[in-house]
């Protein structure tokens, strides 16, 4: 889906627009995501490019690994992006987007790793890692 979207943290200190196509939703089960949002990441990317940031006042970002970093409101502490510092997407956690409409929830990834509580759909795309 290739439609102009726009999204913001709670508190709107960080607020982006994208213009190109976004992939569907994934729930992230790795053990990073449930530590940074109490839960499961639900996540689409697009292309680095495609993303522009039109306020980052209170945006931090932290390098949770050698690989790849994370994008939080430092004010309200909404989680925003992950990315792989060598790669030419972002994953933009859907929660922060302002309209979610046409972007299905398609696949849970790291399930390996997932809460006890946790059981994803029997119909989902269910992976133990993810490449």
């Amino acid at each position: 889906m290739s439609e102009k979207r726009t999204g913001s943290c709670l508190c709107g200190g960080v607020a982006y627009e994208v213009t190109g196509p976004m992939r569907e939703i994934v729930g992230c089960h790795c053990e990073q995501c449930r530590k940074t949002s109490g839960h499961h990441v639900a996540a689409t990317n697009v292309a680095r490019t495609d993303l522009r940031l039109t306020r980052d006042e209170t945006l931090t970002w932290y390098h949770a690994s050698d690989a790849a970093r994370r994008g939080f409101c430092n004010r309200c502490g909404g989680n925003l992006f992950w990315e792989r510092l060598e790669g030419e997407t972002i994953s933009i956690f859907a929660g922060t987007l302002d309209d979610t409409s046409g972007l299905p929830f398609k696949r849970h990834i790291f399930v390996k790793d997932k809460a006890a509580y946790m059981q994803p759909p029997d119909d989902a795309e269910v992976f133990d890692t993810y490449d």
